[in-house]
């Protein structure tokens, strides 16, 4: 069944449309919502480290790191060292997995979610300029703005068992940033389902 599973989120047939930001070049900017009505730009955290989480509860292996509350630690110890944390949720409003934004305020509070902001990216916007095509796919942005990491959360494409024991791919290249130095690893595969857009 687990094989089944991971064979169904693995399909992520809307990659071959997206446009994929590049590692190395500038992130893309864009402005958002979040579920409390405020607006985030990317321009606005110049000089500041962000993570961007693409984001939908309903996907067993997000749940995963939920449920472990493994993704919320590392939410809460990034930020902590004053990293801006995104969740990008791009469901689009007809898809069951989508979340209003009372719905989505609900279910942050039940998690726990310990990111800066969760952002409504119902119309899809984000996700596509950065070529999300998994829950989760990670990115991190240096303080210069360019992207230096997007890929997998971990080394451990579950959706079961401890994520706290997988090699963590955000936390090492946080760190290294932090330290001043160059993340040794700058591109992974991603995991998970695929991301719910409208086309």
């Amino acid at each position: 069944m687990k094989r089944i599973l991971t064979a169904l989120c693995f399909g992520a047939g809307v990659a071959a449309a997206l446009a994929a930001a590049e590692v190395g070049k500038p992130a893309p900017d864009f402005t958002a919502t979040d579920i409390t009505g405020k607006t985030h730009r990317l321009s606005d955290y110049k000089g500041k480290i962000v993570v961007l989480e693409s984001y939908n509860y309903d996907c067993p292996f997000v749940r995963n790191h939920y449920k472990t509350g493994a993704m919320q630690e590392l939410q809460s110890e990034l930020t902590g060292k004053g990293v801006v944390w995104l969740v990008v949720n791009s469901v689009h409003p007809g898809h069951p997995n989508h979340r209003t934004r009372e719905a989505a305020q609900k279910e942050w509070n039940e998690l726990g979610i310990k990111a800066t902001a969760w952002l409504d990216d119902s119309s899809g916007a984000i996700g596509k300029a950065y070529g999300m095509r998994t829950t989760p796919h990670m990115f991190v942005i240096d303080k210069d703005g360019t992207l230096v990491y997007e890929g997998a959360v971990d080394d451990r494409p579950s959706s079961s068992g401890d994520p706290r024991k997988a090699r963590n791919y955000v936390r090492e290249v946080v760190n290294k940033l932090l330290a001043g130095e160059k993340p040794e690893v700058t591109q992974t595969r991603p995991y998970g389902c695929s991301v719910k857009y409208a086309d």
